[in-house]
């Protein structure tokens, strides 16, 4: 293992980047730990201590003090790329080590890294070929308590791999196209998980094996975030859709509205004064039972060319109050200095104290947000 020196800083932020801005009601202390700039990060055991581990790029990270690193192997590079967009934990071989399952655009390959338990370096097995993954997501779409795979591919097909055995995955076709962005979630309220895609939302048949899913093109997003958040934001009933421009400015919900079996939805804004909006997690970070937006920034996503893509970068939560989202700066400021966002990112609690921290990669590092919670 390679040392690597700790640097914390404790973050007390509570000045404002707009009028959507207040002051945070948790701290964190930012740990920085790399400056390895691949775009994703997984929080596992993978030493089985029952110690949580970071997993990110080339190398693991043991927890909890995140100081000594292990090399998992080496990831390709393409330009400003890394060739590793997500890091989603799973035994896939079934051997009791966590493996992880990732892919990326260049080589367009959904991929499982093999935990060799023995410090050496991990197996890359191919899952499938798919074409270009812009990232990848983990859910239970059928409830049986396994992640099913999901790659969003641009403008190809959409389809999601279920694991079946030990190292084997069964592709099940969804729609033969869709765009930028990927969601997960009840939209109509039928039990049943619906997928929602940048041009609408893709009701989910009674049988995921055999039955077609149907599109409705109750709107067009543009290129939206993976994830886009299903979430009943304002506890009406109905589930609402939560969602940031990828490539583009703008953070919103979308209310979702009903009339007998008629499903429309109406935009609200959450922040549109930031761009490169392109990953987010729906959680619990300050413990009042109430889950938080929590997102940021992405740092140089089209490699400082999408519109605000040289502006400061971010990390941030937004809570809702009932009536709108207000925004909370976890940090900010020109990339070395503040934070933003990769691909993946990971909110867990890392040293077991009941607060959820945050770990986050991408082209300006890898870094730990640890909650301190509510401490003055």
């Amino acid at each position: 293992m390679n040392p690597i020196k700790p640097v914390f800083l404790l973050l007390f932020v509570s000045f404002s980047l707009s009028s959507y801005a207040q002051e945070m009601t948790v701290k964190f202390e930012k740990q920085f730990i790399a400056f390895e700039s691949t775009e994703s990060v997984g929080v596992f055991d993978v030493d089985n201590d029952g110690v949580l581990d970071l997993v990110s790029g080339s190398f693991w990270y043991k927890g909890p003090e995140f100081v000594d690193r292990s090399l998992i192997g080496q990831v390709k590079r393409f330009g400003e790329y890394y060739e590793d967009f997500s890091t989603i934990p799973m035994d896939v071989n079934e051997d009791g080590k966590m493996d992880f399952v990732t892919g990326g655009w260049f080589e367009g390959t959904l991929i499982w890294k093999e935990n060799p338990g023995d410090g050496s370096e991990w197996k890359t097995h191919e899952i499938a070929k798919t074409g270009n993954i812009e990232t990848t997501r983990g859910w239970d779409i059928d409830g049986d308590g396994v992640l099913e795979i999901f790659p969003n591919t641009p403008r190809k097909a959409l389809a999601y791999y279920k694991k079946t055995g030990p190292d084997q995955f069964q592709k099940y076709p969804v729609v033969d196209m869709h765009g930028h962005g990927l969601g997960l979630g009840d939209i109509n309220g039928d039990g049943r998980k619906d997928l929602v895609i940048s041009n609408g939302w893709l009701e989910a048949p009674n049988d995921l094996k055999t039955g077609k899913w149907v599109l409705h093109e109750d709107f067009d997003l543009g290129d939206a975030s993976i994830p886009m958040i299903v979430a009943d934001v304002n506890t009406d009933g109905l589930p609402d859709i939560i969602v940031g421009k990828a490539h583009a400015f703008g953070l919103f919900w979308m209310e979702q509205k009903k009339s007998g079996s008629e499903i429309s939805f109406v935009k609200h804004q959450i922040d549109p004064f930031q761009s490169q909006y392109h990953t987010m997690e729906w959680v619990d970070i300050d413990n009042d039972g109430q889950n938080e937006l929590v997102t940021g920034k992405r740092h140089r996503a089209h490699n400082g060319k999408d519109p605000g893509g040289k502006d400061y970068v971010g990390l941030y939560y937004f809570k809702w109050n009932g009536e709108s989202f207000s925004k909370n700066v976890i940090s900010y400021g020109p990339a070395g200095e503040g934070k933003g966002t990769g691909l993946y990112f990971s909110v867990e609690d890392l040293n077991g104290d009941g607060w959820k921290d945050i770990a986050v990669a991408g082209k300006d590092g890898l870094v730990v947000f640890h909650n301190l919670g509510n401490k003055k």
